[in-house]
């Protein structure tokens, strides 16, 4: 049996390629995602927050570091083995399927493979 895991959101995405480079906390992930997507994924901080939770409980991601500014509690996020893993993963499923709107030769061999009928 495969360890496949299903598709991330795009949002889910965007958040663990924007902690590729080093932890980040909430404000700054929120730009990043905002820059990496060009704008094509805005997040709210409550929604981000939520998500962060998920992508905690799911060991995708955890909190490296804690820190008090202006009396509030900041966190700083970072990818786990298994975040990188995923987001690589995740990639990798993003890049082939666009191969297949992009080169009509790898249609043609999937279409050859008889992965497809048009019975």
């Amino acid at each position: 049996m495969t360890n496949r895991r299903a598709p991330l959101s795009a949002p889910s995405y965007f958040v663990l390629a924007a902690l590729l480079d080093g932890p980040l906390h909430g404000y700054v992930i929120i730009k990043r995602v905002d820059a990496l997507s060009d704008a094509t994924v805005r997040l709210a901080a409550g929604t981000l927050y939520a998500m962060l939770d998920r992508l905690t409980n799911a060991a995708l991601i955890e909190v490296v570091d804690e820190e008090v500014v202006n009396g509030r509690s900041r966190r700083y996020y970072g990818l786990t083995p298994q975040g990188h893993d995923a987001v690589r993963a995740e990639a990798e499923r993003l890049a082939a399927a666009a191969k297949m709107v992009t080169h009509p030769a790898v249609r043609r061999r999937v279409f050859a493979a008889g992965a497809v009928s048009f019975a």
